[in-house]
């Protein structure tokens, strides 16, 4: 799975780049289409993947705010 991240993630720098060449050397409606499809794809293709990839095996539970995580931060700042 990191692999394929990686790549995906040059695949979209690349994309992006050439988007960018395509639409400063005249031919701006391509150029457009072309960093358009890229900026898509890293929204709704790269980042889910890398989000599930980040979190798997890990508890929401201990990242949220709830009264329990509150009360053992008020009793570490107490301890200092």
């Amino acid at each position: 799975m990191k692999y394929f991240l990686r790549l995906l993630f040059l695949s979209i720098l690349f994309s992006l780049s050439f988007g960018l060449y395509v639409n400063s050397t005249g031919n701006t409606l391509l150029g457009n289409k072309i960093i358009g499809f890229t900026v898509l794809t890293a929204a709704f293709v790269f980042m889910p993947i890398f989000l599930v990839h980040r979190w798997k095996g890990k508890r929401l539970k201990d990242y949220t705010l709830s009264k329990e995580n509150l009360d053992k931060l008020r009793n570490l700042d107490q301890k200092k």
